[in-house]
């Protein structure tokens, strides 16, 4: 297990490492002049740009400027200017001149609240569907179940969202409209306005889970080890759940992984949608605003988080099938 779990985190090192160069190069390297964009769009004094692009150390061969950033972003840095920049440090922004690293970690609880709510949700009512699904499979139930699954899936975060909050919060008055969390002085309040945000972004997915949960347990009901277990006499209900749904478990978990970068692409449209000050909006007013240090620092940290999270995805999954630790 440990062989496993340390090439895992060897991979993922490298994988972080990759994208941080080609964000790198995409962000700094293809604009025609990043100064210029620091400078802002009606900047027209050419010794004002070239004096930020001696501040910003832009001077320096690419390779060089790239060594600067990962080493700041690992033991902190000196601009070129002499502004101390602590570690983690992924530079300053174009907009306000302040640094990135305060501004997402004052907005990734609440994209990280979203996401583990959310998740949390899906997992617990698409599988748990999906599982009734298949115990009562060709029954009414099942025909139901599948008929909601497939409406769920088929509409958009955007459009249930104002939907969901005249009926729940204006007409009925039984969740909060939602808000930005405040876990350490308001935890009860804070799980109080992400319930309906976590709930209206889990549909979408909750109905893909919930069919797909339904065709792997149909199919491991199917199994040889399954029809052995009932013919040396073993419950429906121990059948069920001890072998069919530990075989379905592995996949489950791996459709989970794949699908963490939507996640995070549904918490950034559930931002929107409940005016949530999070990670999905910093980027989008980071893109409005031309601000590349902003951008390629959100960038960079949901994909290192993504990559952590498959990670512990691959352990989990490693635990579940002892198979998967000699691959």
């Amino acid at each position: 297990m440990l062989r496993f779990l340390t090439r895992r985190v060897l991979g993922a090192i490298v994988i972080v490492v990759a994208i941080s160069a080609v964000t790198y190069f995409l962000f700094f390297v293809l604009p025609s002049d990043p100064a210029r964009l620091a400078c802002g769009k009606n900047c027209a004094n050419a010794q004002l740009v070239a004096d930020i692009r001696t501040r910003m150390g832009l001077n320096d061969p690419v390779y060089l400027q790239y060594w600067h950033y990962m080493t700041g972003i690992f033991a902190g840095r000196t601009m070129p200017d002499g502004t101390n920049c602590p570690a983690p440090c992924l530079g300053y922004s174009f907009a306000d001149n302040q640094p990135v690293w305060p501004e997402i970690a004052d907005r990734y609880p609440t994209t990280l609240s979203l996401a583990i709510g959310g998740s949390a949700a899906f997992l617990i009512i698409g599988v748990g569907l999906g599982m009734l699904s298949a115990w009562q499979q060709g029954k009414a139930f099942d025909r139901v179940a599948s008929s909601v699954s497939l409406i769920g899936n088929s509409v958009q975060i955007y459009f249930i969202g104002p939907l969901a909050i005249a009926l729940f919060v204006d007409n009925l008055g039984w969740l909060e409209r939602g808000h930005d969390p405040s876990w350490t002085s308001d935890p009860g309040g804070s799980f109080a306005g992400l319930i309906l945000p976590c709930l209206v972004m889990s549909v979408i997915f909750w109905s893909n889970y919930s069919r797909q949960t339904r065709s792997l347990m149909v199919e491991q009901l199917s199994e040889d080890h399954i029809r052995t277990a009932r013919a040396k006499g073993m419950g429906s209900k121990y059948v069920f759940y001890r072998y069919a749904l530990r075989g379905a478990a592995a996949s489950i978990i791996t459709i989970f992984g794949i699908d963490l970068g939507t996640v995070f692409g549904g918490a950034i449209i559930t931002e929107a949608t409940f005016n949530l000050h999070g990670l999905g909006t910093l980027a989008v007013n980071a893109v409005f605003n031309l601000d590349l240090p902003l951008e390629m620092g959100v960038m960079l940290f949901s994909a290192a988080a993504i990559v952590l999270c498959n990670v512990i995805i691959d352990a989990t999954y490693a635990f579940i099938d002892p198979r998967i630790r000699l691959a």
